[in-house]
């Protein structure tokens, strides 16, 4: 190894420690701010006399169900902010960890909610000595409990969204109406708000409690409309994006190049992707995450899409021109992850499209795997060639139906004989989720150590 690439190896060390770095950094002080305001609030319940003055089953269940709300609530609130997109969380936690944070805290919220409903009914029932069907009547209707009809529409636009992230309906349901669907979790949130206040026994009788909680609610409206309203619409007239060209790669694939002005201050890098909206008559109402296929060059970006709904579908129709609002660059699956000197990039199907792109960049010893059913499936043939050529990579098109003779490629022992020396590389993982999780315990049957594995689900979130 020449001196100049022991200096590069030794300058990606160093950065790749100072990420590791300033990533563990950031998800602590994320973890102190959550834990902190969830220890207050709970505080807020002690205080409220919901251990000390409860002495009947009834207040017992009503106290779990107070805690249980407030937990919930708060819970939702962090569920906002999770995925606004902030700049500074986003790079420091990576899109792929803050979406695993988004679904488990999601279920945490829900289960809490349900606790909440059931213990609220059962305790004032108890209390009351009324039937559950008519003490469910009596909170909803009988005007005792103020908010009441708003928050159980807001708890069933949650339990809706929950329905929809379910995977058999989901896979039943395009992008759009499941983005639609989702849009109700802010709706359910809001209405939510006009029960707590007025009903919370913590917050109606103390001032500064109710302060606070409204404070919470004030500090998520800020960073959502300051990351998903604000920044867009500046980013949208800084750099005046619009579709350049429209190229069918293959059928069903097709990509998009898109120009700009000072599109190098948008510091985006191989591996990364936006959230594309497309200001035409059809497409404007939703927004899509795709990755960069190619490397950045500050001149344009380009995109490929391949036509798993209504919305790709649709998109070698756009006519160059066309306005495009872009919100990112987000994750970290990039170059800078890396650790180690020798690279594999693994890619199935479109995830095909990060891996180009970082292959375009990558310095070193790289070895590209490319999983496909069949030869009409693989697209860039002929640049993922030439680019190979260019930088002395290795690419392996590994082709084959998985239900059939294919089932064992890329195993442990496939990869183990492509790649003799995997467990001595960082191994970069994209393609759909269970694709990836499949592949990413093939990678560690063959001794890769898991920090030096780095995957991107392509997946909704």
């Amino acid at each position: 190894m020449t001196e100049v690439a022991l200096d590069q190896l030794h300058a990606r060390a160093h950065a790749c420690a100072w990420d590791r770095v300033r990533r563990n950094t950031a998800g602590t002080v994320v973890g102190l701010v959550i834990l902190g305001n969830a220890a207050f609030i709970t505080w807020l319940w002690v205080h409220g006399g919901n251990v000390t003055k409860v002495h009947t089953t009834g207040e017992i269940l009503t106290s779990i169900a107070r805690l249980t709300g407030l937990w919930s609530a708060y819970l939702a609130l962090i569920q906002v902010v999770l995925l606004a997109r902030l700049p500074a969380l986003e790079r420091a936690v990576g899109f792929d960890r803050l979406s695993r944070w988004h679904r488990w805290n999601g279920h945490v919220c829900i289960d809490l909610v349900i606790a909440h409903v059931v213990f609220s009914v059962w305790g004032y029932a108890l209390m009351d000595k009324l039937p559950i069907a008519k003490e469910i009547s009596t909170m909803i209707w009988g005007g005792v409990y103020p908010g009441m009809i708003t928050a159980t529409v807001g708890t069933a636009f949650l339990l809706g969204v929950v329905a929809t992230s379910l995977v058999i309906v989901r896979r039943r349901l395009s992008y759009e109406w499941w983005y639609v669907v989702h849009l109700l979790a802010y709706a359910g949130i809001a209405l939510a708000w006009f029960h707590q206040i007025p009903t919370g026994n913590e917050l109606v009788l103390d001032h500064t409690a109710a302060n606070y909680w409204r404070g919470l609610y004030v500090a998520t409206i800020v960073v959502l409309v300051l990351f998903r309203v604000l920044a867009p619409l500046v980013s949208a007239m800084r750099y005046r994006l619009r579709v350049a060209e429209v190229t069918a790669e293959a059928p069903g694939v097709v990509s998009l190049r898109i120009t700009g002005r000072n599109l190098d201050r948008l510091r985006a890098h191989a591996g990364q992707f936006f959230v594309w909206r497309f200001l035409d008559g059809k497409r404007w109402r939703s927004a899509h995450p795709f990755s960069l296929s190619a490397a950045p060059d500050g001149r344009s970006l380009r995109i490929t899409v391949k036509a798993l709904g209504d919305h790709t579908a649709r998109l070698g129709e756009l006519r160059p021109g066309t306005r495009v609002l872009a919100e990112g660059p987000f994750g970290v699956f990039t170059d800078r992850a890396r650790r180690r000197e020798k690279a594999v990039l693994i890619a199935g199907g479109i995830g095909i499209t990060p891996v180009r792109a970082l292959l375009e960049t990558m310095r070193g010893d790289i070895v590209v795997l490319y999983r496909a059913i069949s030869e009409a499936d693989v697209i860039f043939r002929e640049e993922l060639d030439r680019i190979a050529a260019a930088r002395r990579a290795t690419v392996h098109y590994v082709l084959g139906d998985h239900r059939g003779d294919g089932a064992d490629l890329l195993s442990a022992a496939h990869l183990k004989e492509l790649v003799p020396d995997i467990e001595d590389r960082d191994v970069f993982l994209c393609g759909p989720p269970a694709m990836t999780e499949v592949l990413e315990q093939n990678v560690r049957g063959a001794r890769v150590p898991r920090r030096h594995i780095h995957t991107e689900r392509f997946a909704l979130t």
